[in-house]
């Protein structure tokens, strides 16, 4: 399967600079206030907020800062009004991309988006030109390095997840994403969990139902484009159907 999320392709390299460490602390922080706001500081009741409490953890953001931007977003302390922006693309080679952000001005950010992709070969589309290129799936990601002795074996991991209700799966090197229903998301991890794998994170993904195959050249302008959107403040997860 393709589209995976940025965050999937970064979240596995070691050493993040400290420049790089403080923009994914404000993006996570940004996730959770938003979260708390649709749906209440209350993790156990607010699914999508719970989901971004984990990833934040998976950086090690200190709790003081997961517990401030709870409530920045539920009122208990004052800030900036937060939305939530999504944009459709096509990059280098006519990759399809998806592109979800979190901005406390909308036109800035739109405008900030058509720049960076029109200096990176892409193009802005009208809602609805890629997105049915995509299907919204739960992704539970499993490395296979942490798992205890008798779980490391690759195809053990593969049957497990399938017997749990995994829709389907995709191995990156020695890392497991495994693909479910949004809505089974939670006790497909849980089934995981109480068989003893360890899960590295979770999170709501748009996949693509079809990889494209572009030119080498295609390819790295299409990286180029990835990494000048992830710079981008506003900017929170970035999918596209690059087959890698």
């Amino acid at each position: 399967m393709s589209g995976h999320s940025h965050w999937h392709r970064i979240k596995h390299k070691k050493g993040i600079a400290d420049k790089k460490r403080g923009q994914i602390f404000s993006k996570l922080s940004r996730t959770i206030s938003v979260a708390a706001r649709e749906k209440g500081g209350d993790p156990e009741t607010n699914p999508k907020l719970r989901l971004a409490i984990e990833k934040a953890k998976e950086f090690n953001i200190p709790k003081e800062n997961i517990e401030r931007a709870i409530k920045r977003g539920t009122g208990e302390l004052k800030g900036v009004t937060l939305e939530e922006v999504f944009f459709e693309a096509y990059g280098p080679g006519k990759i399809a991309i998806i592109i979800e952000g979190i901005t406390d001005n909308k036109n800035r950010t739109l405008s900030e988006i058509k720049q960076i992709l029109n200096q990176n070969k892409g193009k802005l589309v009208s809602p609805g030109a890629v997105k049915w290129m995509f299907e919204r799936k739960g992704c539970i990601t499993v490395d296979c390095k942490s798992q205890i002795e008798d779980l490391k074996d690759k195809g053990k991991l593969e049957l497990l997840a399938i017997e749990a209700g995994a829709e389907d799966i995709y191995w990156h090197d020695e890392v497991l994403d495994i693909y479910t229903k949004p809505e089974g998301l939670e006790e497909i991890k849980k089934i995981l969990e109480n068989k003893g794998i360890k899960t590295e994170s979770t999170s709501l993904d748009w996949v693509a139902k079809k990889e494209l195959e572009t030119e080498e050249k295609d390819k790295i302008a299409c990286q180029k484009l990835f990494a000048a959107l992830d710079d981008n403040e506003a900017v929170q997860e970035i999918y596209s159907n690059l087959k890698e």
